[in-house]
């Protein structure tokens, strides 16, 4: 039954898209979700926690939406690189609305995606994970400094389970 209402719908969608465009047309505006600043900051904080409590001296980044910066924080013995490969990794993130782990395996393995590795700012290491609230992609999240990307992911996700609650409604 779930599956007939799910394929109606995917059938109807389309008779539906002329009139939701034209009613998007008459307003000229769109409307978004982005983090408030204190948000992200203690996601980035939270992160950074995470990576302390293993040992790893990191840079956080936390950007918008629109892959812009929001909060920076690098631990006082991060290497001078962490920062901008950070960035690079939420950047990423939010643009390919993914986690740069999963996206270092696709196009490192795939030759269909490989050409992705060549679109300039974007970093292909594991470490940046979109931030998610309400199914709607609301940011990004970048770490670096951690021993290997995996371990700057876990990072990461640590951030993100510390603020989760905050995320969901």
């Amino acid at each position: 039954m779930k599956r007939t209402i799910a394929t109606l719908a995917v059938m109807i969608a389309p008779l539906n898209a002329p009139l939701t465009a034209s009613a998007e047309e008459e307003t000229a505006l769109v409307q978004f979700r982005s983090l408030k600043p204190e948000v992200a900051l203690d996601l980035a904080m939270a992160t950074l926690e995470a990576c302390r409590a293993e040992g790893y001296q990191v840079a956080v980044v936390v950007v918008d939406r629109a892959g812009l910066e929001q909060v920076v924080l690098r631990d006082r013995y991060a290497g001078p690189h962490t920062v901008s490969t950070a960035t690079r990794k939420a950047w990423t993130s939010v643009s390919f609305r993914a986690g740069t782990l999963e996206l270092a395996e696709l196009t490192g393995s795939d030759p269909k995606f490989g050409g992705l590795r060549e679109v300039t700012g974007a970093l292909f290491l594991g470490g940046g994970l979109p931030v998610e609230a309400a199914g709607t992609i609301v940011g990004g999240i970048g770490v670096s400094g951690a021993p290997a990307p995996d371990l700057d992911e876990a990072c990461a996700e640590a951030g993100l389970d510390a603020i989760s609650d905050r995320l969901d409604f």
